[in-house]
């Protein structure tokens, strides 16, 4: 790290991001892109870069909150494989769109982070695993790749080291399961994306049966502020165990929806009342989705509770994503779950029977009810088959299903048994 005083550093994910183009080299280098670099290729090693990423305490922010230092630690070294690093750019997840914004107005800073953490990893093929939407967002990452390339940021002998890497754009073809970390692998392979079991992880055995880390964009995005400025600086922000800053995607019913970026700990209703302008037309908080539509549902008598990783699993829901979907006293709330119930049975892959078949019923049920044909015994119904679900396939997109639909039927009976009436009413 550099004895730079932190305040006058933009060393922060979305720091640059509005700045004019910030896309091209020229002006990211301008305004501090590639600027450690050179230090880190000459003077870090692979246990200094780690032990920096540990010290951060940086959870992984595509959803799972693993910590990102200790998934490094686990890659076996001199194995006489080649190890590679992934980045996940899918960003599927229903109410996400931070990662795209990293991607098109500052893809310079991931390319940088790609190439602090393959140093530190010995990687010397990475690869950019985007949405297949992302058709401008792919085309902006091949450009500031190519100026990358051109000016020996990227390839053989970087900036005069040892050191060699080449990275590679892989566009997906638009499947939510394939932000799961094997069903990416899969899909990068050439195969249906579809999730493998673990063990072996992919650390261990990943690409092509070989060492491989996965990571989000947001993740290696801060990769060059921590080495920069060192993992206690990085420590320092946020709360214990729940470190950093963290961009939160907020739509829904605020009066300000976008992207902010925040510490962790930032109280839920501090980001909707003081950056987001509050909720439109002064109405209450009826339900909150806190992670992505995979997340549980809070309730209006969560409204202040801090945003991490461990706060919300103890409220019963998780952080996932960080996409906040905020929805008032006039949501349609029965109509919010049937559509999520449609979008995990189009997105199954098929792989495993309680996800194959357990979203479908789902699907069907919850268009009955959302038709007002449902029956009394569909609680039974919707409750026996969403937790059977859940916990009992290869990946979370069973979990996910479940989640929106437990938390409708538990939270909001009145208004469930109120839409099953209307046609007979």
């Amino acid at each position: 790290m550099i004895s730079e005083d932190p305040s006058k550093v933009t060393a922060h994910t979305f720091d640059r991001i509005h700045l004019p183009n910030q896309h091209k080299l020229e002006t990211a280098r301008a305004n501090g892109a590639y600027q450690f670099l050179p230090t880190v290729l000459s003077e870090f090693d692979t246990d200094r870069i780690i032990s920096e990423v540990k010290t951060a305490g940086i959870r992984g922010r595509g959803g799972a909150g693993f910590p990102t230092g200790l998934k490094w630690s686990f890659v076996p070294r001199n194995t006489g494989k080649p190890t590679y690093l992934l980045c996940n750019a899918d960003e599927g997840e229903p109410g996400t769109f931070k990662d795209r914004d990293i991607i098109r107005f500052d893809p310079h800073l991931l390319i940088e982070g790609m190439i602090m953490a393959g140093f530190a990893l010995g990687v010397h093929d990475a690869y950019i695993y985007i949405r297949g939407e992302f058709v401008h967002e792919a085309n902006v990452l091949n450009a500031a790749i190519a100026e990358a390339y051109a000016a020996n940021l990227l390839g053989e002998q970087i900036l005069g080291t040892d050191f060699s890497m080449n990275l590679t754009v892989h566009r997906g073809a638009g499947a939510y399961v394939c932000g799961e970390e094997t069903a990416l692998i899969e899909s990068l392979e050439g195969r249906p994306g579809r999730p493998r079991f673990k063990p072996p992880f992919p650390a261990v055995e990943g690409f092509y049966h070989c060492p491989t880390v996965v990571n989000n964009v947001e993740t290696l995005a801060s990769i060059p502020g921590i080495l920069r400025l060192g993992g206690e600086w990085h420590a320092a922000i946020g709360t214990p165990n729940n470190t950093g800053m963290k961009i939160f995607s907020v739509s829904g019913h605020v009066n300000k929806p976008g992207n902010y970026e925040v510490p962790l700990g930032t109280p839920l209703k501090t980001l909707i009342e003081e950056h987001c302008g509050g909720l439109r037309h002064g109405t209450t908080p009826k339900a909150i989705i806190p992670g992505g539509s995979s997340s549980p549902w809070l309730l209006a008598d969560h409204y202040e509770i801090p945003l991490t990783f461990d706060d919300l699993m103890q409220a019963g829901s998780m952080l996932g994503s960080g996409a906040i979907i905020v929805m008032d006293e006039t949501a349609d709330v029965v109509q919010i779950a049937a559509r999520l119930a449609h979008f995990y049975a189009h997105e199954s892959c098929g792989q495993c029977t309680p996800c194959r078949e357990g979203t479908g019923w789902l699907d069907r049920v919850m268009h009955r009810i959302a038709q007002g044909e449902g029956r009394e015994e569909d609680f039974a119904v919707l409750e026996e088959g969403a937790t059977h679900m859940a916990g009992r396939t290869i990946c979370a997109l069973a979990d996910g299903a479940a989640a929106p639909v437990l938390s409708l039927i538990r939270n909001f009976p009145d208004e469930v048994r109120a839409r099953m009436m209307e046609k007979s009413a």
